[in-house]
């Protein structure tokens, strides 16, 4: 089974056969032809304001600027594109912003992929309030 990114036998990165500096040094048109295809959709249709302007501050920033204030989105629906390799975003969850560090092995996927928006119930024993069925504690 082959994979879109692999780790040559050098221990470099590789995404569908260029290096993550060529992928760098690609425009976005030609990144999107190497992309699955609903992420090369949704480039091809053009990316929304907020899209762009995400993507112009990533360009903006640099990797020690955001480890310490990561660059803030609710846009869970952004594909990651090489320019975001190494970059730190705080992603919206629904309830508070989680940091996710963009490692190559991200490319073509979505930033909201990464940062779950459910986490697991785990219920503890029946309090005030609880209905009769459920204040039933066997004796033994």
């Amino acid at each position: 089974m082959s994979s879109e990114y692999q780790i040559g036998h050098e221990g470099e990165f590789t995404y569908r056969g260029h290096t993550l500096d060529e992928l760098q040094d690609m425009s976005l048109e030609e990144v999107a032809e190497l992309l699955p295809a609903r992420q090369r959709r949704s480039i091809t249709r053009g990316l929304s304001v907020e899209k762009r302007k995400l993507l112009d501050e990533a360009r903006e920033a640099g990797e020690e600027e955001t480890a310490n204030d990561p660059i803030r989105t609710h846009l869970r629906d952004m594909p990651i594109v090489p320019e975001m390799v190494g970059l730190t975003f705080a992603v919206y969850t629904g309830q508070s912003f989680e940091r996710v560090k963009v490692e190559p092995e991200m490319l073509g996927h979505y930033l909201g992929e990464f940062q779950l928006t459910r986490t697991s119930v785990e219920h503890g024993q029946a309090g005030i309030g609880a209905t009769r069925s459920s204040k039933f504690v066997p004796l033994k």
